[in-house]
């Protein structure tokens, strides 16, 4: 008997080893942190990295309430859908792949349903979604950094925020700057609205496919809850990627009409839109995405006279996503010619071009072009391409003014233009990613030459993100374009309400920012980013607003 209890006990203790080793190591390894810009990312259940792949997976949550994007939990196929601005992103539990944008990407390790909580592999869907991921194995520190997307974008080409270095511990928080108030004059300030169709992002739903009647609706309500906000002028992204919102001749229906491309959907959306706007006394913008091709590298569902189609010759793929190379003077002028057909046709107010010039990051092939299209001899391809997008926005600048003057003409570029470190002229701020220097686009040069009628900077950051404060930026803004023509409105971020970003959890944020706006009276307007962002009403930001315009 005292052999047998000997025995079980030491079986016993054999069996526990594993499990008192394993508390034991639970003890001495420190918690891992999250990082968001410098903001340390709450977690109610901790993150854990999954053995031999070493993949960090965190709850889902997680995504949705730190790094702003929409989360769709299905429960019957276990399936989570990730949506922000043009990615989406979707993962089924224990499936060894994920979709992106419709495109199959291998998975190192897949989600987990752990006790009824979806845990989800961090660094994926951060990079997936334009982030910055670097870890630190001394800290067992994740910091992430918003990076270009552009957003993009990112708008729905939203472009957030990148810092140069990471920075391992939180930055404190500025006490927001007290700013006086003055009375707004609203009667002839611009109040927009940027519309974005791409993926069915703001209108039409893809419930609506085909259905007439029920996009029309759709946009009538969009119309009646914008105006009730305070809001006077919409700019409606009427090419998505290289496609239309309208019959033309030259580009085929976009898919975010019928869920096919090339599909007629039997009526005339821009018309409508058009009518409606003008029938409620607001402005409407027709915006274009210059020189965006496709939103993924897929070519079998794209229409037969698609631009990929018809001149393969001019797409450059950079990070599996298909752009026009703006390095191509042909390229060039077939996208001025598709824009004129909708100056010449349509009774718009302006054109609108957003931050699609060239892509911010990723490599972008355009040694051929180079060699090919530079009679000016430029010794330097980035002054190279950005000769190029000068050369188009001048040149679609005299086409809309030759046919119609009054038609104004705009464009919204990243919100720094360069960093004082690199350039003394430029911004106190530091952001990894400027207009200038990685998409080409000498927004400088576009307002002293009066290329343009307005600039609408995206300026998405707040008044306490020290590497890119707002008041920083309207400031330079608004020094740069005075003693020019062009108009100066800014591009808000309300679609960052709520967010763990410095600054972001109160709606009077934005209220302040517009205070700080009519400091300056180069600032006739601003733009807000998106119109489903503003629906939501996050925060209260709608009857903020309301308050704020209708004072």
């Amino acid at each position: 008997m005292k052999l047998r209890k000997w025995f079980t006990l030491l079986l016993m203790f054999v069996l526990c080893m594993p499990a008192m080793a394993w508390s034991v190591q639970a003890q001495s390894t420190p918690e891992i942190r999250i990082f968001l810009d410098g903001q340390q990312v709450k977690s109610d259940v901790a993150p854990y990295i999954m053995p031999k792949v070493n993949v960090t997976m965190v709850p889902l949550r997680v995504i949705s309430e730190s790094l702003g994007a929409e989360v769709y939990w299905d429960q019957t196929k276990q399936t989570a859908t990730i949506l922000k601005e043009d990615t989406v992103l979707s993962m089924t539990v224990n499936q060894t792949y994920a979709l992106v944008n419709d495109s199959s990407v291998t998975l190192d390790a897949s989600a987990q349903n752990k006790q009824g909580r979806v845990m989800v592999p961090l660094r994926f869907v951060s990079e997936q979604l334009g982030l910055q991921v670097n870890w630190d194995q001394a800290t067992r520190t994740i910091t992430l950094r918003t990076g270009g997307i552009a957003i993009d974008t990112p708008p729905e080409d939203v472009i957030e925020t990148p810092i140069p270095n990471p920075i391992p511990d939180p930055i404190p928080t500025p006490i927001p700057i007290p700013f006086p108030t003055t009375p707004v004059v609203t009667n002839d300030s611009l109040r927009g609205v940027w519309i974005s169709t791409v993926y069915n992002l703001d209108w039409p739903s893809t419930g609506s496919y085909g259905n007439q009647a029920k996009q029309q609706q759709e946009y009538v309500q969009l119309l009646n809850e914008l105006q009730a906000m305070g809001m006077n002028t919409v700019f409606v992204q009427v090419r998505p990627s290289a496609d239309a919102l309208y019959p033309s001749s030259m580009v085929p229906w976009s898919k975010v009409m019928t869920g096919t491309q090339g599909k007629n959907p039997g009526y005339d959306p821009l018309a409508f839109m058009i009518m409606e706007t003008h029938r409620r006394g607001m402005q409407f913008h027709a915006w274009f995405n210059p020189f965006r091709a496709n939103t993924d590298a897929k070519t079998d569902q794209l229409a037969a006279n698609h631009v990929v189609k018809l001149h393969p010759d001019w797409i450059v793929n950079s990070s599996n996503k298909l752009y026009i190379n703006p390095g191509v003077p042909q390229a060039r002028q077939q996208i001025i010619k598709e824009i004129m057909e909708v100056v010449q046709r349509y009774d718009i107010d302006g054109v609108h071009l957003d931050d699609y010039f060239y892509p911010s990051n990723g490599i972008f092939s355009d040694d051929a072009a180079y060699k090919a299209y530079n009679s000016k001899k430029i010794a330097n391809k980035a002054d190279w391409r950005r000769d190029n997008i000068n050369q188009f926005v001048q040149q679609l600048n005299t086409s809309i003014k030759s046919v119609k003057p009054g038609v104004q003409f705009g464009i919204s570029p990243f919100g720094v233009w360069r960093n004082k470190a690199v350039d003394p002229t430029g911004s106190d701020t530091k952001a990894g990613v400027t207009a200038y220097d990685n998409m080409y686009a000498d927004v400088r040069t576009w307002v002293k030459q009066g290329w343009m009628d307005y600039v609408t900077p995206q300026i998405y950051w707040s008044l306490s993100f020290a590497p890119a404060q707002y008041d920083k930026l309207v400031t330079w803004w608004s020094d740069e374009v005075r003693g020019t023509n062009v108009k100066l409105y800014i591009g808000h971020s309300p679609y960052k309400l709520g967010t763990a970003e410095a600054g972001w959890q109160n709606a009077q944020e934005i209220i302040n920012q517009l205070d700080y706006n009519a400091l300056h009276p180069e600032v006739q307007g601003s733009v807000f980013f998106s119109a489903k962002d503003l629906r939501k009403n996050p925060l209260g930001l709608i009857q903020a607003l309301s308050s704020y315009y209708n004072r």
